[in-house]
């Protein structure tokens, strides 16, 4: 939905502009103000989504992907313009949030991190009844006493917190959040009371796999971990949909 890249951006501007626009920020958050920019980027975006994927008749999930597209090309931009203003420091740090990789988390981040999808876990785990009922249709969730769109409403929500705490740490890690969903669904079925919990814990095995590879494949070099899961992801995804797209 554009989550990620809205959080690298927001941390690029920190990096290569930040001390001319916000001097005092540094010393105020420490730390802590890189992961904060990212995190509250990542929320800004999504909010922006939402208010554009809006209409008369509730939230459409595909204004929603149009305009998560739209803001991936843009975000994009930005950060190619940002890479043409930042030197070559400021160039160093901001290849880590293009490219993804664990290699520049810092456990002093982990409370904020854990914290946040701990949350969004239980959170989400609240929402599997109703997407299982509105997996059926719109309609028929309704008729069931599903208010679709504030289900959807938190469900967008829970993924921002997520996505967004997860991004202002590791930069842009791509398409594992597509892969374990579908490899769970394919395994256990369709119902989100096991694809949730699954999908998280099968997507952490697949971050932890692709590190490995990455700081041991052309050691002492290391591969950026968002290349590696590209390389490997997308071809794997093409494949799925040509094999399995009845089912997905």
């Amino acid at each position: 939905m554009g989550i990620s890249s809205g959080a690298a951006l927001a941390a690029g501007v920190t990096i290569v502009l930040g001390a001319s626009l916000w001097p005092s920020l540094p010393r105020t958050l420490g730390s802590w103000t890189l992961v904060l920019m990212a995190f509250g980027g990542g929320l800004c975006v999504t909010l922006l989504i939402y208010g554009l994927s809006r209409s008369e008749g509730g939230t459409r999930m595909a204004l929603m992907l149009l305009a998560g597209i739209a803001v991936n090309a843009l975000a994009g931009a930005g950060l190619g313009f940002l890479s043409v203003m930042a030197t070559d420091e400021q160039l160093r740090s901001l290849q880590f949030w293009l490219l993804g990789s664990l290699g520049g988390a810092r456990w002093s981040a982990v409370l904020l991190v854990a914290a946040a999808v701990l949350a969004a876990c239980v959170a989400a785990r609240s929402l599997a009844a109703p997407l299982n009922a509105i997996a059926l249709g719109e309609a028929q969730a309704a008729l069931l006493g599903v208010d679709v769109e504030r289900i959807k409403r938190r469900a967008i929500v829970v993924t921002a917190v997520a996505v967004g705490a997860v991004t202002a740490t590791t930069g842009i890690i791509g398409f594992i959040g597509l892969i374990a969903p579908h490899w769970v669904r394919m395994v256990a079925g369709p119902d989100h009371r096991v694809v949730l919990p699954a999908s998280a814990l099968l997507g952490a095995a697949l971050v932890l796999c692709a590190d490995t590879v990455a700081r041991t494949a052309m050691a002492p070099a290391e591969l950026p971990l968002g290349v590696l899961t590209a390389f490997i992801g997308v071809p794997m995804f093409l494949w799925m949909l040509r094999r399995f797209r009845g089912r997905i």
